[in-house]
This record gives C-alpha cells, sequence and structure tokens, in this order.
C-alpha cells in the first residue's frame, strides 16, 4: 500500500472504505483484521478514539491515523520488514483457519 496519502494530510483514507456501521465499529473491525497479521510479528492494532494505537511485546507504541502508515509504524516497531503478502504470512494465516 502507497503511504502517499498521509503524506499531503488527507483526513480520510481509502481504506475506510464504505460506512455499514458507526466509525468506532469499522475502525475495530479492521483493527481486528489487521491484528490476524500483526500478531506473527509481535504486535497489536488498537481503535483509539479516531485513530489507532499499534503497540509491541516491549511496550514500545505509535499513534496511526489509518491503515496507509500501518505497515511503515510496524516495521519500526517489530525492528524488521513486516509484509502482509509474504508467503510465509500467508501460509501461517491459512494454517490459522
Amino acid at each position: 500500500m502507497c503511504g502517499l496519502c498521509g503524506a499531503f494530510g488527507a483526513p480520510d483514507h481509502w481504506s475506510d472504505g464504505v460506512r455499514s456501521g458507526t466509525p468506532q465499529a469499522e475502525r475495530r473491525a479492521r483493527a481486528d483484521a489487521a491484528n490476524r497479521v500483526l500478531g506473527l510479528y509481535g504486535l497489536r492494532l488498537a481503535a483509539w478514539a479516531d485513530r489507532y494505537t499499534l503497540s509491541g511485546r516491549t511496550g514500545r507504541t505509535a499513534m496511526v491515523d489509518h491503515l496507509g502508515t500501518l505497515w511503515p509504524a510496524a516495521e519500526r516497531l517489530a525492528g524488521r520488514a513486516c509484509d502482509p503478502l509474504d508467503p510465509a504470512v500467508i501460509a501461517a494465516l491459512e494454517a490459522r483457519g
């Protein structure tokens, strides 16, 4: 995903999508989906107000405005590349069911 949207301070991100519920419920649902991958890297995303908090096992945290800025922040906290499309990640997710 491209982080260019965040570079210009765009208030909305394409990942916000069409709202089918409250903004808070939508944000929690996106965090739950992202956590399936982030957990493989020892990270956890939580909806907080109109943003997200990303935390690692060591207690380090980062504020994330939208999913477009999630993966760079995840890489900083994990200290390694976080690729949700890595074949090993996909295999691990498929094994979980």
